[in-house]
């Protein structure tokens, strides 16, 4: 018979690689759910960082000129 899994001493990464793409797409819907609240708080992050840089920018205008 011939021997197709090769000498006992070569490890093969192609073996665990298929293993762990197997176990992330049977992985759990809820875990994919809860990522949904963090990337909506990313623009909203956004939009108070620039609020605050356009006040920051309203107020040294104004304090130039009333300089």
């Amino acid at each position: 018979m011939a021997d197709n899994q090769g000498p006992q001493g070569n490890y093969d990464p192609a073996g665990s690689t298929q293993m762990f793409r197997a176990f992330v797409d049977e992985g759990p819907q809820g875990g994919r759910q809860q990522a949904a609240p963090a990337a909506s708080a990313g623009p909203r992050v956004g939009l108070i960082i620039g609020v605050i840089v356009a006040v920051a920018v309203v107020a040294a205008v104004a304090w130039l000129a009333l300089k």
